[in-house]
């Protein structure tokens, strides 16, 4: 089973910016697609961006225009670029690799505050 490990989480102002980074122990292009996900308290997780093996990329409504999803193969790492930070973006964001099924981090907390 593929390890991801992600990092760059913390606490930042409202309207600032923060870039979270997926290492994987595998070729992530083995997978069909690599994304995004976030889980703030007491709600479910939901899908925040997506990239598939070919590059297409598929955001959230209310992420979109605010953060970039990139990936590079050679480092096999998958990067969230998020600018123009809400409050409502304060969640633990999971990395998560889908193939047959789906494989999760551990997630990192971001926190933006008001």
């Amino acid at each position: 089973q593929v390890q991801l490990v992600e990092s760059g989480g913390g606490l930042v102002q409202a309207g600032g910016s923060l870039r979270l980074s997926c290492a994987a122990s595998e070729s992530i292009f083995r997978f069909n697609a690599m994304g995004w996900s976030r889980q703030a308290p007491g709600k479910q997780r939901e899908p925040v961006a997506t990239i598939t093996s070919g590059g297409s990329t598929i955001y959230a409504d209310s992420v979109k225009g605010r953060f970039t999803i990139s990936r590079d193969n050679a480092k096999n790492t998958v990067s969230l670029q998020m600018n123009s930070l809400k409050p409502e973006d304060t969640a633990v964001y999971y990395c998560v690799a889908m193939s047959k099924g789906l494989n999760w981090g551990q997630g990192t907390q971001v926190t933006v505050s008001s």
